[in-house]
Order: structure tokens, then C-alpha cells, then sequence
């Protein structure tokens, strides 16, 4: 099973799931930006993929500096992310190879198959 926690508005989002299906897959397609997250979520999500929160915040497009998230603890960036889906980069990728933040596009190949 392969899961892309995915944003339809973001090209990069696009295009992995575009790359996923060309590689026959069948994602489960994941709208974070209106599913939300929580706070379980986003810690195991990252610890999965061996990210941390800042190093998944999403800066470029938000309002991520406007609020001090840049340079700020882990605890602040993750309570903003819960309150607003957008600050969280994207795409995620979740199958049998593991959960990868998919920038570039191409890591989204490494979690089809273990």
C-alpha cells in the first residue's frame, strides 16, 4: 500500500503522484490541507521519515516567518503546523521502502519497494 499525504494546489505534490501512477501504483491520496493533521500524526510521520519539524516546515508560499517559526522550536513549529496544514512541506510518501518527504520528486521511487 502506498499513501502521499498530497496538496492538488502544489506542482511538486503533482508530480509524484503522476510519477507514483506511472510506476503502477495506486495511492491512497491523502488531502492534508483538508483532512488536517494532529499532533500524533506529525510526530510519527516525521519520525518515519527521519525529518524534523523544522526541517519540514514549510517556508516559501507561507506565513512561516510572519509567525516566528523560523529558528523556533520544535514544540512551536508543530502546534502551527497542526493550526495550519500549509506549513507542512510537501509531499510525504508513505509504502513498503518507508516514508520519505518527497523533494526531489524522484525519493517518492525508494518507498515502493522495500
Amino acid at each position: 500500500m502506498i499513501v502521499i499525504y498530497h496538496k492538488p494546489t502544489c506542482s511538486t505534490s503533482r508530480k509524484v503522484l503522476e510519477l507514483l501512477r506511472d510506476q503502477g501504483a495506486d495511492p491512497i491520496v491523502i488531502d492534508y490541507a483538508r483532512a488536517g493533521w494532529s499532533r500524533a500524526q506529525l510526530l510519527g510521520l516525521f519520525a518515519a521519515a527521519d525529518v524534523t519539524p523544522t526541517q519540514a516546515l514549510r517556508v516559501e508560499g507561507t506565513d512561516a516567518a510572519e509567525r516566528g517559526l523560523v529558528g523556533a522550536d520544535d514544540d512551536a513549529i508543530l502546534a502551527a503546523m497542526v493550526e495550519n496544514p500549509a506549513l507542512v512541506e510537501r509531499p510525504f510518501v508513505a509504502g513498503p521502502g518507508g516514508v520519505r518527504l518527497c523533494r526531489p520528486v524522484e525519493l517518492a521511487l525508494q518507498v515502493l519497494t522495500r
